[in-house]
């Protein structure tokens, strides 16, 4: 028996298809993520840092790497991105109304039968 909304033909490139859900996955969720740092000032992203490892006071000194990877991580969860499977239930009902949100990185990036070089230009 096959997977809900699978047909017989494409059973068998679940793993490419798959794989090319969790990239597009992962490019809507940094797009989310990137829009939000992006507007953060460094006071603000370092604030992040602190709670997200519930330091209340600035007693300790972060490295400015650790600090975004601190505020990422902060973003990611206060911005209650779905789980995955939530997230592909939803895109394959609209895909127009995520793929407009998505940075294109899902593109570029490689994978089962894919070149590590980006897509060629079109208008080249």
């Amino acid at each position: 028996m096959s997977e809900p909304g699978r047909t017989r033909s494409d059973a068998g490139s679940g793993g490419a298809r798959d794989a090319v859900l969790r990239a597009k996955y992962l490019d809507y969720c940094s797009a989310r993520v990137a829009e939000v740092l992006m507007r953060l000032t460094p006071d603000e992203m370092y604030v992040l840092a602190q709670n997200a490892v519930h330091t209340p006071a600035p007693s300790e000194s972060f490295s400015y790497e650790e600090v975004v990877r601190l505020a990422t991580a902060r973003i990611y969860e206060k911005l209650g991105l779905p789980p995955f499977r939530t997230w592909v239930v939803a895109y394959e009902e609209d895909p127009a109304r995520f793929e407009e949100e998505m940075l294109g990185l899902w593109r570029t990036e490689p994978g089962p039968n894919r070149s590590s070089d980006p897509a060629p230009d079109v208008g080249a």
